[in-house]
């Protein structure tokens, strides 16, 4: 399992979850020590304190440690409508992008399938990220217009 933090820029933090291991409060709160990722690679964003956390509602992310951890870090969270993975940046766009420079490939090890994400991830242009937070963007808006109805 791959966890990636982005923003309309690139790859901010990924984490590959171990073999075998659960994603929980513990090891979640571990992943979101990404804010001293962010804050070599992003320092703009952790001085202006505009670091925002836009994740699904598994519960592993919204546990009260969890919570407790994003407060504590100022991070600010943007809700996730329940039943709405179309809303998800990865999953609108950069995991499909993913799956489709992999699909078909065979590998031997786990370490081969690891590498060769790592390399596609790298090789996605900044260009994506943007197109992906304007879609993301778009999708948000129409939900805030329909107003919690169905479309």
């Amino acid at each position: 399992m791959l966890v990636c933090f982005l923003d309309q820029e690139g790859i901010v933090h990924r984490e590959i979850v171990p073999p075998g291991m659960t994603v929980n409060a513990d090891f979640y709160c571990d992943v979101l020590r990404l804010c001293e990722n962010v804050r070599r690679k992003k320092p703009q964003k952790w001085q202006n304190r505009n670091l925002i956390v836009h994740h699904d509602n598994a519960p592993a992310h919204s546990s009260f440690k969890v919570s407790q951890f994003l407060a504590k870090n100022n991070m600010t969270v943007i809700a996730h409508p329940p039943y709405s993975p179309d809303l998800a940046p990865c999953d609108l766009s950069l995991f499909p992008k993913l799956k489709l420079r992999m699909k078909g490939r065979r590998f031997d090890t786990t370490e081969e399938i690891q590498e060769e994400s790592q390399r596609v991830l790298d090789t996605i242009p900044k260009s994506d990220f943007q197109r992906c937070f304007q879609a993301w963007q778009k999708r948000w808006d129409r939900c805030i217009r329909a107003n919690g109805e169905y479309f």
